[in-house]
């Protein structure tokens, strides 16, 4: 994994006049990249990874006095999380040849979000997708990134309380879900 930062072939750490910001940002890279990047694999194209998680560290960049302290990670994923939902919004080219012909007899879904390639159990997969995107990415925070308690609340934007109710909610939505089905 060779993270750049999009549009500049300079680190970051690089840009600063303050030797002090260019340790922190090194570390801050070092301790985190991964977790950022498997975040991306989880949930994003896997041509568009790289990319995805240059854009976050550049935003942990320019608001680095921003980054809550003993929270970085969490804050980091609340960028994540804005930083794929801006890029989900760009238009992207459909070649009319990705669609195929009306003759074919197996027609097959092409997944935007690579968690739902990940989740191979069909049952899981119908019963995720009957949950509301708010719950699926509460339980997706918890179970994938293991977060919990004040880091779950930070990615949310919740306080560690509402992020308890979301977490325990939305556990009882799959629950529920769950038992219809069976």
């Amino acid at each position: 994994m060779a993270l750049r930062l999009a549009g500049s072939d300079a680190a970051p750490a690089a840009m600063s006049t303050d030797p002090r910001e260019a340790t922190w940002f090194d570390s801050f890279f070092a301790q985190h990249a991964t977790s950022i990047h498997r975040y991306f694999v989880r949930r994003a194209p896997y041509n568009d990874v790289e990319d995805l998680a240059a854009e976050v560290f550049a935003t942990a960049w320019r608001r680095r006095d921003k980054v809550p302290e003993g929270f970085e990670l969490p804050w980091l994923y609340k960028t994540a999380s804005f930083v794929l939902a801006n890029h989900r919004r760009k238009p992207t080219l459909t070649l009319l040849s990705d669609y195929g012909t009306d003759d074919q007899e197996t027609h097959t879904s092409r997944s935007v979000d690579p968690a739902d390639l990940v989740m191979v159990d069909d049952e899981v997969r119908r019963a995720m997708a009957t949950l509301s995107a708010r719950d699926r990415t509460v339980l997706m925070l918890h179970a994938w990134e293991g977060l919990d308690g004040e880091g779950l609340a930070q990615a949310l934007g919740l306080t560690r309380g509402g992020a308890a109710a979301a977490l325990s909610r939305a556990r009882a939505r799959l629950r529920q879900v769950w038992a219809d089905d069976h």
